[in-house]
């Protein structure tokens, strides 16, 4: 009978294999539910039984250094190990159910950064978001649900201004997803007192040039990331909206004043990861396509709100008949008709995204 051990290590070997970005272990009455989440979607591996399934989440909370006699609060926890010359990082984080112990493990792979130019699906998109580096000061917020590229899109952008423009840039994640050469990153612990809000201030007082905040959760942070703004720096973060006006809105619920919204907010931008189609084969490439790589395989399409469009949104104006700005919707279905994009991308995000 293969060890707990063993077990804990072939799943994750499997899971980075799959190139899954999560793995679930959810309970059940007969077993518990393996399940790796590949693209954006679950796919059931294997059933635990549910003694091994307890000894297998006590193996992964004492590794994580969390405590395994606590069963009856959520625990966060981490760790990274190497597998095949790679570094991998683990963050755990379990909720006590019925009738067992449930746990997802966030994998945060380190790879190299994808050049921002292979990001997005049009060439147009990824200039405006080039240009955005050029601000002085000011707000960018990326939004997005989990899984739709923002993270890749930050580390992409950072690594750009490097090249470009060599300005001295200070990022405050949680947790440090992917270490980078060209910036000073500072890790969020709660525990230890550096939280978004007090990192954010002691980041002020270390001269930066652009701030990444890894996402903005409440109203003091969001205060904090405008005054940075305010005071010349270039704050660029993440929120979790279903479109980019809704960003807007939802700085006003964390009590930013409007008069501060238009003075601070640069551009606004909503993306989604889509499944490609290969122009050159009609489909999956052979093996002999000179297009095969891994960035034809997925890339993002943005809807990108700026200047104008920002100040209509906070006075009030619908887009009405006329639209005045591209939409996530109309950029989907103009990669569909254009032949880059599978149609089921439509259900997956169009559909939804258009019923309100």
């Amino acid at each position: 009978m293969i060890s707990i051990e063993a077990l804990a290590n072939r799943i994750i070997r499997e899971a980075v294999e799959d190139e899954a970005t999560d793995i679930h272990i959810i309970p059940k009455p007969q077993g518990s539910l393996l399940q790796f989440r590949i693209s954006n979607k679950l796919h059931t591996k294997f059933i635990l039984p549910p003694k091994q399934c307890d000894k297998l989440i006590s193996h992964f909370k004492f590794t994580a250094s969390m405590d395994i006699g606590e069963r009856r609060r959520p625990q966060n926890g981490a760790y990274s190990l190497k597998l095949k010359d790679q570094k991998i990082g683990l963050r755990f984080s379990t909720l006590p159910s019925s009738p067992h112990e449930s746990l997802v493990i966030r994998i945060l792979q380190e790879k190299n950064d994808i050049p921002i130019h292979y990001i997005s699906l049009f060439p147009e998109t990824s200039r405006k978001l080039i240009a955005l580096l050029k601000h002085a000061h000011g707000l960018v917020i990326f939004t997005g649900p989990t899984g739709s590229g923002k993270t890749t899109t930050l580390y992409s952008l950072l690594n750009e201004n490097a090249h470009l423009y060599h300005r001295n840039v200070i990022s405050l994640e949680d947790p440090i997803e992917r270490p980078q050469e060209n910036v000073l990153q500072i890790q969020v612990n709660e525990k230890a007192g550096i939280t978004y809000s007090t990192g954010l201030k002691a980041i002020l007082r270390h001269d930066p040039d652009i701030i990444m905040v890894g996402e903005i959760r409440d109203g003091e942070t969001a205060e904090i990331a405008i005054r940075a703004a305010l005071t010349g720096h270039l704050v660029i973060t993440t929120m979790h909206t279903r479109d980019a006006k809704g960003a807007i809105g939802r700085l006003m619920e964390f009590g930013i004043q409007k008069q501060e919204i238009e003075q601070t907010l640069i551009a606004v931008t909503a993306q989604r990861l889509v499944e490609l189609v290969c122009p050159f084969c009609d489909g999956e490439c052979s093996p002999y396509c000179f297009s095969v790589s891994e960035r034809l395989k997925r890339a993002s399409v943005f809807e990108i709100i700026t200047g104008k469009t920002i100040m209509s949104i906070l006075r009030g104006a619908s887009q009405g008949k006329e639209k005045i700005y591209k939409t996530l919707a109309q950029n989907i279905n103009k990669g569909i008709a254009l032949g880059f994009i599978k149609e089921e991308e439509y259900e997956r995000w169009v559909f939804d995204y258009e019923k309100e």
